[in-house]
């Protein structure tokens, strides 16, 4: 129990300090990404730090992986030049029992991201995609779906306008929503007009309304009697379709908790769920993952360094943990796509990737 509590305490160490030294250069390296993506806009140094501080947990939750393989590295390769790891198996503890507290350790961590690091970082995304659109356009876009339709929120300098659309298509070119109502609000906050179409047209800076009817909403009219139709009415957006795709489908802006009743919710008018299903099982999946991660770190390193070729086997678990990862993500996509089921899709890799390295683990250890 003593060793296991002194091999716990040393790889989370390792893993504090991997992450604080990556955590420092992803920040560095945003802040001159801000810096270049606001060129030209009025925005005060102190905005640009906040988006820095923003983006930055949802870029350490998509690294965790590598954090842990590095930890595990930087644990075992510690022990083996300090032949602590010789004097373990001398002491009648093989190299396998000696991973329990790693393993343990990467299955805490993994809860925590799935159950406290996931929401925050759902929070600070939302955050930070307001906070860029208020900076270049004066106001917050936002979308969201649920059981009534899908909702839209553009900004622009003169105004608020929400979209309430009840379906959508996506053709090869545009995206289209259908029965639509919009609702324009003054820059002070009060509506000026309703806006009532068939159909709209989302093309490279303009919704194009097919059908439309507009009411007035100026005090003094009466809205019914003042309402105008048109065959075709262009409206002006600062939304993009690449940004209402990704976000339709997008999602790593809602918390795991909200996850499920938002499934529910799109099952019930009539979207499809896929990409929301295999992201809330391949989080659920996560401390698995990790878990694998510290097994394919351990499969390179846990020998002494008396043997030579350290770097390579630095490198080789580094590589090996990269081609899971990428097959992690492969078979995301085939379950999003619905090639695979969204269970195999994301709960597969892990287990594979943990049988495997336990695989070359015993091969290692026991011949």
């Amino acid at each position: 129990m003593i060793l296991d509590r002194y091999f716990a305490k040393r790889f989370l160490f390792s893993f504090l300090m991997i992450g604080a030294v990556f955590l420092t250069l992803i920040m560095l390296i945003d802040l001159i990404e801000q810096l270049r993506k606001f060129e030209g806009v009025e925005v005060s140094f102190g905005q640009l730090f906040r988006l820095m501080l923003l983006s930055a947990p949802a870029a350490i939750n998509e690294i965790l992986p590598l954090l842990m393989i590095l930890s595990t590295v930087v644990l075992f390769v510690g022990l083996a030049r300090s032949s602590e790891l010789v004097v373990t198996r001398a002491a009648g503890r093989s190299g396998i029992r000696a991973l329990a507290a790693p393993v343990l350790v990467a299955m805490v961590i993994g809860g925590l991201a799935v159950s406290t690091l996931n929401p925050i970082v759902a929070a600070t995304s939302n955050r930070y995609q307001q906070l860029v659109d208020t900076y270049r356009t004066g106001g917050p876009s936002a979308l969201s779906l649920s059981g009534e339709g899908l909702w839209l929120r553009q900004g622009a300098l003169q105004g608020q306008s929400v979209i309430h659309a009840t379906g959508y298509g996506e053709g090869a070119d545009s995206l289209v929503l259908y029965d639509v109502t919009i609702l324009t609000y003054a820059k002070d906050g009060g509506p000026v007009r309703q806006m009532r179409a068939e159909s709209a047209t989302l093309t490279q800076d303009e919704w194009i309304l097919g059908d439309v009817k507009v009411w007035p909403l100026v005090t003094g009219l009466n809205p019914e009697t003042s309402a105008a139709t048109h065959d075709i009415l262009r409206i002006p957006t600062t939304l993009t379709e690449d940004r209402i795709r990704d976000s339709i489908g997008k999602p790593t802006g809602i918390s795991i908790y909200d996850l499920p009743e938002t499934i529910r919710e799109l099952k019930r008018a009539g979207f499809a769920t896929k990409r929301q299903e295999v992201w809330l099982q391949s989080e659920l999946a996560r401390p698995l993952f990790l878990i694998a991660m510290v097994l394919v770190g351990a499969t390179f390193t846990m020998r002494h360094t008396r043997f030579g070729g350290t770097g390579v086997a630095v490198l080789a678990s580094v590589l090996l943990g990269f081609g899971l990862y990428f097959i992690r993500n492969f078979a995301q996509i085939l379950g999003e796509n619905g090639q695979i089921p969204v269970t195999l899709a994301a709960w597969a890799p892990p287990i594979a990737s943990i049988l495997l390295t336990l695989g070359l683990l015993l091969y290692a250890e026991d011949g």
